[in-house]
């Protein structure tokens, strides 16, 4: 999994005079020179051993950033997330920044960003395996001297550089952070992470993930005599981002829905499950000319879906 830049750039002029002005998206050849010191103070903040703070204290043995007089607030992220196995899906995100007046969320080496994770929100191994941000830098309106509203997207890639693998399918949890660099960039020298500011707070929200599904239909005989049978066919497959194909899904509950032709709504006729391989096929008894399709309800990992339809001509 790639995992890209853990912060975003907010710059740009705020006066109160201003304020409700977007607060201007720093440069991104800029931002990114400071990558690397972020990554450094993030690690710094997170290497802290149980019991300990996170930040620098008198008595911390190793160097800590400070904590930034920054809060997390209103993040809003779509309930569910389709994803099927090619191309990119960027995920809106919205979130409220507040923070104490002492920070310059103008200055140039201030940045803050928003992300998702897979897991525990501290635990070593969500932080370098499961973790989808942005690939561009958010932007922040003021709104006042002391907040500010943010907007962002995370990235999924798949295919050839699939970021996600079928078992990561559900829920993933929302986090942000912010950093002032305040000045101490480093330039081939020492970084004193001591004094920058760094915050960050995990469980602001909840998506789902879930893999794309897909759903077929297919009514015989075509015309048919009342009262004869129907066989009703169709297949249950779901995206697989192991693979990077879409495969079938074994057990799952379907609905037949059946709608007379003229009439406006569906009536379920009955619910079957899918074979091994996602096949669907039973029967039922010839009444009216109408439509059939299968509906499938979803689950935690996978996506619901509705058939196209079929229509039947009852002679």
């Amino acid at each position: 999994m790639r995992i890209r830049a853990t912060v975003a750039a907010v710059s740009g002029a705020l006066a109160l005079s201003a304020l409700a002005v977007p607060v201007a998206q720093a440069d991104g050849s800029a931002a990114s020179a400071y990558r690397a010191d972020i990554a450094k103070v993030k690690e710094a903040a997170h290497s802290a051993t149980s019991g300990k703070s996170a930040f620098s204290t008198a008595a911390d043995e190793e160097p800590m950033p400070y904590k930034l007089n920054a809060s997390f607030s209103n993040f809003k992220i779509a309930k569910t997330v389709k994803l099927g196995t090619t191309g990119q899906v960027s995920v809106p995100v919205s979130f409220t920044l507040t923070h104490g007046t002492e920070v310059d969320i103008t200055a140039d080496d201030f940045f803050v960003d928003a992300y998702i994770y897979r897991g525990s929100f501290t635990t070593e191994e969500t932080e370098s395996e499961s973790e989808l941000f942005g690939e561009d830098f958010s932007t922040c309106t003021a709104t006042s001297a002391t907040v500010a509203t943010c907007k962002g997207d995370i990235d999924i890639y798949l295919g050839e550089d699939v970021e996600i693998l079928n078992s990561q399918a559900g829920t993933w949890r929302a986090a942000a952070n912010a950093v002032a660099i305040n000045g101490q960039a480093s330039t081939g020298g020492d970084l004193d992470i001591t004094k920058i500011g760094f915050v960050e707070k995990g469980g602001l929200a909840t998506t789902l993930l879930q893999r794309a599904s897909r759903l077929t239909v297919n009514a015989t005989p075509e015309p048919v005599k009342k009262g004869k049978t129907i066989t009703v066919t169709g297949k249950l497959t779901r995206a697989n981002w192991d693979a990077l194909n879409y495969g079938g899904y074994a057990a799952q509950p379907v609905k037949l829905q059946f709608r007379k032709n003229g009439a406006s709504t569906y009536t379920t006729v009955k619910t079957i499950k899918t074979t091994t391989k996602g096949d669907l096929k039973t029967t039922v008894k010839a009444t009216a000319d109408g439509f059939f399709r299968y509906v499938f309800a979803g689950t935690t990992t996978t996506s619901p879906v509705s058939s196209a339809t079929d229509f039947i001509d009852v002679k």
